[in-house]
């Protein structure tokens, strides 16, 4: 009975061990225990064995003998390597969640929340098959007026970040890298506009960067359900309702090929602009305001190769910065325009000439939006 107690607890206390981290220090010694995260550039361990020299630098332990449950701290100069749970740091640095995608009225809530600055991987497969179509992640060769992305591939798997319906949406496809634009969690959907009759699935894994100030128990971590994210265009008057107008003052150098205005504009949104102020575009065209030098004159005409052609050399144009880093045509925004927005995107303003190396001055730029 004593060999079978014995051999039980040697099961089980070698089990205790299959699940830890363990920490390969350069000196030799090795430390199992969990990884806490990375703090004020250390790792933080919490010890349950140590292996190899007995010794512990004193600026790693406090006046105690090191016990099992004991925190320790580890310069990463004094780390060789890191194992969690068996992987390598390198991977445990990246999570993996994979999602059912379908197509019905709401947008599926991936249980992904990202990070502004965050960098994410999308890989996706399977079939939705609709009437005798069968689409995949990549969507048909036809385009739908009533998708949520009318110009994009009907059936595409799209996506966006958080719940707000004027968020930028993503085209993913059966394979895309992004980086995050804000924080929030990400929703998935088919862009497509009718539902009814869709049937299947597609199958999407979401490879994020793990925070590794949280690694204490990240699949413990209880994923709250995101808010509901309707696929329904919201009414024009609901939209204005709850949508608070801003306005801002930007400058724009005369050396600028794009200012980022910090706006993220959407789709016929309506949008002002006023700007004022002279800069001095090159030395053969001199002092211009914001609508430019005369189309008529001045070497920059001749040249013909600024991004607005038909516009005066250094007037004050625009363009759109798109989610998937296209960007949209620019226009000319001269001294005074009220318009609409095209595109669905972050809102860029630039000079338009095609030399700024001896440009200089600035304008002044009110935006209302």
């Amino acid at each position: 009975m004593r060999k079978v107690i014995l051999a039980l607890t040697i099961v089980l206390f070698a089990a205790s061990f299959a699940v830890a981290d363990t920490i390969y220090l350069r000196d030799g010694r090795t430390i199992r225990g969990t990884l806490l995260g990375f703090v004020n550039g250390r790792f933080v361990v919490r010890v349950s064995s140590r292996l190899g020299p007995a010794s512990i630098p004193s600026n790693n332990r406090d006046s105690r003998n090191t016990d099992e449950g004991e925190i320790q701290y580890f310069r990463p100069d004094q780390v060789d390597r890191i194992e969690i749970d068996g992987r390598a740091l390198d991977d445990a640095r990246v999570e993996t969640r994979s999602v059912q995608v379908t197509l019905d009225s709401n947008w599926v809530d991936s249980g992904v929340d990202l990070r502004r600055g965050e960098k994410v991987q999308i890989s996706a497969s399977g079939v939705i098959t609709v009437g005798r179509a069968r689409i995949t992640p990549e969507g048909l060769r036809s385009t739908d007026p009533t998708a949520p992305l009318p110009r994009a591939a009907e059936g595409e798997l799209i996506g966006a970040i958080g719940d707000d319906s004027r968020a930028p949406i993503l085209e993913l496809g059966s394979s895309r890298e992004f980086t995050a634009d804000r924080d929030g969690r990400l929703y998935l959907t088919v862009n497509r506009g009718s539902f009814s009759d869709a049937r299947g699935s597609f199958t999407v894994q979401i490879k994020s960067e793990r925070d590794l100030n949280a690694l204490d128990n990240p699949s413990d971590r209880p994923r709250n359900p995101g808010r509901i994210r309707s696929r329904d265009r919201l009414p024009t008057d609901q939209i204005d309702r709850n949508r608070r107008g801003q306005a801002v003052t930007i400058n724009v150098p005369g050396t600028s090929r794009g200012v980022d205005t910090g706006i993220d504009v959407h789709a016929g949104d309506p949008i002002s602009f006023t700007a004022t102020g002279t800069i001095i575009a090159g030395q053969r065209v001199g002092q211009v305001g914001p609508d430019g030098a005369s189309s008529s004159g001045g070497f920059g005409s001749v040249v013909n190769a600024r991004p607005v052609p038909s516009a005066g050399v250094g007037a004050l144009i625009a363009y759109v910065r798109m989610a998937n880093g296209q960007l949209s045509q620019p226009y000319l925004v001269g001294s005074q325009l009220d318009g609409t927005v095209p595109v669905d995107g972050r809102l860029i303003l630039a000079i338009n000439d095609d030399n700024y190396s001896d440009n200089s001055g600035s304008f002044s730029v009110r935006i209302r939006y």
